[in-house]
């Protein structure tokens, strides 16, 4: 390789690696330097399983807001919140579909693929930022998964209400590497 084709591609390299987290780190390390301790996942509140395994897939429920609720997490979005505000709350949507994920897997190293994305916006009928909002969770899924994992199918609808009045839902699909 040339002088002038290392002296692009190395750093192109470089920042590849950066953008995806450094080579060789788990997603639990991550997460840790992401400042992320997963939380212990809230009990379902209905007649229903956080996460099912079939084979390599992991079908993780709709999640709302771990921790509880309150007037940080419910109400619309585009009323009740900003639309940084909801991305905040979809990203910690997203942390507590991490703690599921890890307690039905154990090792979050075991992710093959993040597959689907469905997420879901309580906001008043006029609002069109959805995909703005859930790309909270998908922008997590990348600095803890990297691109090469995260990249995923999604859908981001509006819904005129959400249980409890939880402003986001989002559940997701989960390719596991072979046992």
């Amino acid at each position: 390789m040339s002088r002038v084709m290392s002296g692009v591609v190395a750093p192109a390299l470089g920042f590849l690696l950066a953008a995806s987290g450094a080579a060789g780190q788990t997603p639990e390390a991550r997460l840790a330097e992401l400042g992320i301790e997963l939380p212990t996942p809230d009990a379902p509140t209905a007649n229903f399983v956080k996460a099912v395994t079939t084979g390599n897939l992991v079908f993780l429920a709709g999640h709302g807001p771990c921790g509880g609720l309150n007037e940080t997490n419910t109400g619309k979005v585009g009323l009740d919140h900003t639309v940084e505000e909801g991305y905040a709350i979809a990203r910690w949507v997203g942390v507590c579909l991490l703690a599921s994920l890890a307690r039905e897997i154990g090792d979050l190293s075991r992710v093959k693929r993040i597959v689907r994305v469905f997420g879901m916006v309580n906001t008043p009928p006029d609002f069109t930022q959805h995909s703005q909002v859930i790309n909270g969770c998908s922008d997590l899924m990348e600095q803890v998964f990297g691109p090469a994992i995260s990249k995923h199918a999604r859908a981001a609808v509006g819904m005129a209400s959400l249980p409890r009045d939880q402003s986001v839902e989002i559940e997701m699909v989960v390719e596991l590497h072979d046992p």
